[in-house]
């Protein structure tokens, strides 16, 4: 699935960026590849650690865990002593405390469900990597340029692993190319495109904010379609998680000052 839509993603983005500049891919600088190797390396394993983790674990507590890079990028950004507002770490303090609780309660469930939770915090990690690659690439590069060459990074590594792993990658029945279209569209182009497009803008911590929407609609789509039932205390773990990111975004904001 990871392979189809960014393969699929990369190629439906080409032509437009090369029907505007055909030089588009071969001015991209070396320091602008190497981002966007970063970039297309961590979304790559990001996947790979993703997809594992909902075979393993449900819905909302993979989700919950995997949307919490906005706390791993502060992380990153204050070892690079990028400062940070005290309400930042107050509120990641909170979501940590979020992610704690979520893991506990999965401890009753079994050592597989402990290790989907393992694999989703890993690839918040790396859902964090991907989107600070990403904003340092996006700083000279344009949406289309970059997130073609990101999702063809990304769809080749993928490639070689499926066939290092023996993953099939043809031969799905008619429901499941559905599937692949769709995440294509919705997750990859709209999704994927249009927060490396504002990348630039709101930087990577705002952006990885707003994937916290990801979090109580999969959880919703996972008990209505899937009948997916977690314990009602994960449900606060999704809360405290929640509270912990809003609170990130806010301390990003500069107090107001009043003119006397």
């Amino acid at each position: 699935m990871a392979l189809w839509r960014n393969g699929a993603a990369a190629a439906v983005l080409a032509v437009p960026t090369i029907q505007k500049n055909k030089r588009a891919f071969l001015d991209i600088t070396t320091r602008e590849w190497f981002y966007t190797g970063v970039a297309g390396t961590a979304l790559a394993l990001h996947f790979v650690c993703f997809m594992y983790s909902m075979r393993m674990t449900s819905v909302a507590a993979g989700t919950a865990l995997v949307c919490i890079q906005g706390v791993w990028i502060v992380l990153f950004q204050a070892i690079r002593k990028v400062s940070y507002r005290m309400p930042v770490f107050f509120g990641m303090a909170i979501a940590i405390l979020g992610v704690l609780l979520i893991t506990g309660l999965d401890l009753g469930q079994g050592r597989e469900a402990i290790i989907g939770d393992l694999l989703a915090l890993a690839g918040g990690v790396l859902a964090a990597i991907y989107t600070l690659a990403g904003a340092a690439a996006r700083r000279t590069m344009n949406t289309g340029t970059y997130a073609t060459s990101c999702y063809t990074i990304t769809a080749a590594i993928l490639l070689v692993l499926c066939l290092l792993v023996g993953q099939p990658i043809w031969g799905f029945d008619a429901t499941g190319w559905f599937g692949i279209i769709l995440l294509t569209v919705c997750a990859q182009l709209l999704g994927h495109t249009a927060m490396n497009h504002l990348l630039d803008a709101l930087g990577p911590l705002t952006v990885s904010t707003l994937i916290l929407l990801e979090i109580p609609g999969a959880a919703l789509l996972a008990a209505v379609f899937l009948g997916q039932v977690v314990p009602a205390a994960t449900y606060l773990g999704l809360a405290v998680i929640l509270v912990g990111l809003v609170l990130i975004v806010r301390g990003q904001v500069p107090p107001k000052t009043v003119a006397t």
